[in-house]
């Protein structure tokens, strides 16, 4: 497994990604993960529609919090065309806690506590913690990978205007 150090920080403090690093243009990897109702859910369920991943440490923290409402506001706005799914290491008991009481109805939260499976394949898994690193990946109706951010720095939030023009032109 490829580990790339340095790749984020968490209070400046540099963190080592480990897992493939997925290449642009290529097809997007095409993992399992488990939704809020315990059923298994895969990325190519989604094929025909251009999909916003957003991988999160946790729902249960003040910028993944921030984020996922951003995106159910944005999905709504974007219509039936575009799916957002929010994956974290969240057991999906929490995502769907969380999910109720924040109102958000949009984006689809996923877990990957199973099989850290989609921090691998995406090359999101914090080493040595088994969190994800706030990152975006953006597929599109093909299943085509087409565009990554991983955050520098966890704490904050992604580039929000960049990714939506990103899924505008994929439209």
């Amino acid at each position: 497994m490829d580990e790339r150090p340095n790749v984020v920080t968490i209070g400046g403090d540099p963190l080592t990604l480990v897992g493939n690093d997925p290449a642009l243009g290529q097809p997007a990897p095409d993992i399992t993960l488990v939704d809020n109702d315990l059923a298994l859910y895969t990325l190519s369920s989604v094929k025909g529609k251009v999909c916003v991943v957003s991988a999160v440490p946790s729902l249960d923290t003040p910028t993944c919090d921030m984020e996922t409402r951003r995106f159910n506001t944005e999905a709504a706005a974007l219509g039936d065309d575009v799916v957002f799914l929010t994956v974290s290491m969240d057991l999906p008991f929490a995502q769907k806690r969380w999910c109720g009481a924040a109102g958000v109805d949009r984006v689809v939260t996923l877990s990957d506590y199973r099989e850290g499976a989609f921090g691998d394949a995406y090359g999101v898994m914090i080493k040595g913690m088994r969190l994800l690193a706030r990152a975006i990946f953006i597929i599109d109706r093909e299943g085509i990978l087409r565009y990554k951010q991983i955050v520098s720095e966890i704490a904050e939030e992604p580039d929000y205007e960049e990714i939506l023009d990103t899924v505008r032109n994929l439209l």
